[in-house]
């Protein structure tokens, strides 16, 4: 085990984990920030999405190791009250159905509309590419990325 000092949603936190230990799990067993899901554990559904430095990553295969001193937002660091413009846009376009792979989306989104003001239909999908909705809601979430991009 190893100590590691990380700043999540702008606080500091220490934490004694092995270095091998992922993000995901630091975050939901030792911070008890359980807004970023577990789905697949390999990086290929997106539930486990947060920002590393404004950058969207998988905090599923993320070693704690590499985090040093990057800063980590989680769907819970977002915002306060749900005022970040892709989780209005979410609620304006109705977005989740069953919910579970929202928080991985929204941050997708929000880490891709902060540089892409105007996107198209294509680069919203490569974007967005790798976040799995089982309930198939990728209209309304175009949509919702579309509106979030013209409000931030």
């Amino acid at each position: 085990m190893a100590q590691y000092n990380i700043n999540v949603n702008e606080q500091n936190h220490q934490i004694d984990v092995d270095e091998d230990t992922p993000l995901l799990w630091v975050l939901r067993d030792h911070l008890n920030l359980v807004g970023t899901k577990y789905g697949c554990g390999i990086a290929q559904c997106g539930a486990c999405t947060v920002h590393i430095d404004g950058r969207a990553i998988r905090s599923c295969i993320t070693p704690i190791a590499t985090i040093g001193d990057q800063k980590i937002t989680t769907i819970e660091g977002l915002s306060d009250d749900a005022s970040h413009p892709v989780q209005q846009a979410w609620i304006e376009h109705d977005v989740p159905q069953c919910g579970y792979c929202q928080s991985g989306q929204i941050m997708t989104a929000a880490a891709f509309v902060k540089d892409n003001r105007n996107p198209s239909d294509d680069q919203i999908a490569e974007a967005m590419n790798g976040n799995i909705c089982r309930c198939g809601t990728y209209t309304r979430i175009r949509a919702a990325v579309k509106t979030a991009a013209k409000n931030t």
